[in-house]
């Protein structure tokens, strides 16, 4: 791309990934979520180009970028552009004061692995838009533009947790994010000497985003049965298993499942964040194993390769809890392991892996870092 050659960035911003230590697909039900950003990030360069419409968007890690008119932005058949076309549609809405700019990005936030790049490159672009520009954008009109970004554009109708944790995050925290009312609260967590390991099953089954929705639209099938009975009901977010019970002869045992693993999930959440502030980690890991069998027996979005790391860890006394991670169908299993024992276990977990699925595991550690923020 010829702006390369004059290319002299004005603004540097850094977006990060997140992981979510639990409350998996309770935030689309209008539940909670205890997310954090972590230090895997998306890296933006930006200048302004003194054009009014003309924008060139160059990605390293894919070593390819395009061009585009702002009067002119619609849905391209590269996936990974209309995160940032679907962004640039919303900011549009909300704004004129959008002009001509170049930017260049670099990510280091594993694709595929359930800690939401996606997030992570549509919250980057805003934030560095909005500081260019000086849009008058706040923090939440970021967190909403690209979440709406991801409806309209990449089509996938995800809650607002990923955008929320990519944004608002605190380091050394993690949020409680209540996802009805959007009120929040940084929780401190102090797991040593545990550390967060995150393993990466390098499988993405490509039934992520359409399963996604169906599970979405059987949710939604289960707020209707029950608000004929409890017209309160306005999501799952409001419902409890008694209630659930009432109707279980009047949905079918699939959406009956669905929707008992999101009321259940939405208590796991509270009694994870007392256990983490009575420092209980012992308890932390039972709920997070908890919330795994939900996943892959009720809400059917694990696969063979997430089950089989979340199976081999049982029995090891380093490691406390574990479950998969993400939208589900491949990605990362999140794991709690004594830091004397990472090693030991990584190598032994890579070893078993691949014995079983033929595959290869990387894996990396997390810790609860910062939002998208401007690189000094």
């Amino acid at each position: 791309m010829r702006f390369l050659d004059n290319f002299k960035p004005e603004l540097t911003v850094e977006s990060p990934g997140r992981i979510n230590i639990i409350g998996e697909h309770t935030d689309y039900n209008m539940g909670f979520v205890l997310p954090t950003a972590i230090e895997k990030k998306i890296t933006f360069q930006f200048q302004k180009n003194g054009s009014d419409k003309i924008c060139h968007v160059y990605s390293k890690g894919y070593d390819t970028g395009f061009e585009l008119s702002l009067d002119t932005i619609e849905i391209s058949k590269v996936e990974w552009e209309n995160y940032i076309l679907g962004v640039l549609n919303e900011i549009s809405k909300r704004t004129d004061k959008l002009k001509g700019f170049d930017c260049v990005l670099e990510s280091h936030v594993p694709i595929g692995s359930g800690v939401s790049s996606s997030a992570a490159l549509e919250c980057g672009l805003a934030f560095g838009l909005n500081e260019l520009f000086g849009l008058g954008l706040s923090k939440m009109d970021i967190v909403e533009l690209s979440q709406a970004a991801e409806h309209t554009y990449a089509g996938t109708k995800c809650g607002i947790m990923d955008q929320f944790a990519s944004v608002m995050s605190k380091e050394g925290h993690v949020i409680l994010l209540d996802c009805e009312s959007l009120e929040y609260s940084y929780i401190p967590i102090h797991i040593e000497p545990y550390k967060i390991v995150l393993l990466n099953t390098n499988v993405s089954h490509n039934l992520a985003s359409g399963e996604y929705n169906k599970r979405r639209a059987q949710c939604e099938a289960g707020v209707g049965a029950l608000q004929k009975i409890y017209p309160e009901v306005k999501s799952l977010r409001n419902a409890n298993m008694d209630m659930l019970n009432k109707v279980k002869d009047k949905i079918d045992k699939t959406v009956y499942n669905r929707c008992a693993y999101v009321i259940q999930e939405k208590i796991r959440v509270l009694e994870a964040v007392e256990a983490l502030k009575g420092n209980n980690l012992k308890r932390v890991g039972e709920l997070l194993y908890k919330t795994h069998e939900g996943l892959s027996k009720m809400y059917e979005v694990s696969c063979p390769e997430l089950d089989f790391l979340v199976e081999f860890t049982k029995g090891n006394d380093a490691v406390l809890g574990a479950r998969m991670m993400g939208g589900g169908f491949g990605g990362c299993t999140i794991n709690l392991v004594h830091e004397d024992a990472i090693d030991e276990f990584v190598a032994a977990a890579s070893k078993a892996y691949e014995k079983a699925c033929n595959l290869k595991l990387t894996w990396f550690e997390a810790s609860p870092g910062q939002g998208t923020s401007i690189l000094k």
